[in-house]
């Protein structure tokens, strides 16, 4: 089983940028396919990102494409997004999650462990 933490988010102005940090314990990172999350107030969690064992491949919901960038140090056991270009509608919790699946997925269904969530929110 992997421990998920969550790091990174705070309020920012539109147009601003934050990085997100996802550190894992328990068990490796380099074991899970990673993905990020977030569900905004009233709103079902959606699909933001998610990123290959080695890195190698990457996956990205269309409306954070050119603006967010999702990586992984295995060896810091750690993931990240870096978030530029923030919107105001970006507001939400974003949430990591890992997966024993291979294939790159934006179903939250297939993802098998999640950490707690970190609060982003872009005033305008």
């Amino acid at each position: 089983q992997v421990i998920l933490v969550e790091s990174g988010g705070g309020l920012v102005q539109a147009g601003g940028s934050l990085r997100l940090s996802c550190a894992a314990s328990g068990r490796t990172v380099s074991s899970y396919l990673m993905g990020w999350f977030r569900q905004a107030p009233g709103k079902e969690r959606e699909f933001v990102s998610a990123i290959t064992r080695s890195g190698g491949n990457t996956y990205y919901v269309d409306f954070v494409k050119g603006r967010f960038t999702i990586s992984r140090d295995n060896a810091k056991n750690t993931v990240y997004l870096q978030m530029n270009s923030l919107k105001p509608e970006d507001t939400a919790v974003y949430y990591c999650a890992a997966s024993v699946k291979f294939v790159l997925t934006p179903e939250s269904s297939q993802y098998d462990y999640w950490g707690q969530g970190t609060q982003v929110t872009v005033s305008s």
